[in-house]
């Protein structure tokens, strides 16, 4: 299950640069996204990996985490970059509409020049 998941990580940062090297702003949008997505498999990936797990509480009789219990650090960076991840795209997402309306295009080329801002 390791491998498949590595297969889909490497999948969502090639589509990701792929989408990102094209000219369209809204591609541009929509590889930042797949490259958050694939950021946070791969941290899932390297951290736990794929392993069924007892939540992760102290036991109040011994004061003992269990032995199969579940990493919650992972689950924690995980959360915080799902929401990082979603304030910068909403972010990234304002700027091109405002860049859409001041330049009347979608084309990262015709965004060159300032002088129309």
């Amino acid at each position: 299950m390791t491998l498949i998941l590595s297969l889909v990580v490497g999948t969502l940062f090639a589509g990701a640069v792929y989408l990102m090297l094209r000219r369209s702003v809204v591609k541009l949008i929509l590889g930042l996204i797949l490259l958050s997505h694939g950021v946070n498999l791969l941290i899932f990936l390297m951290g736990d990996g794929l392993r069924r797990g007892e939540p992760a509480f102290v036991d109040s009789v011994t004061g003992a985490v269990s032995a199969n219990a579940a990493d919650p650090l992972i689950q924690a960076l995980i959360l915080t970059a799902i929401v990082i991840s979603f304030g910068l795209i909403t972010f990234i997402m304002s700027l091109a509409y405002r860049a859409n309306q001041a330049v009347q295009s979608d084309d990262l080329d015709d965004m060159t020049l300032t002088d129309k801002l």
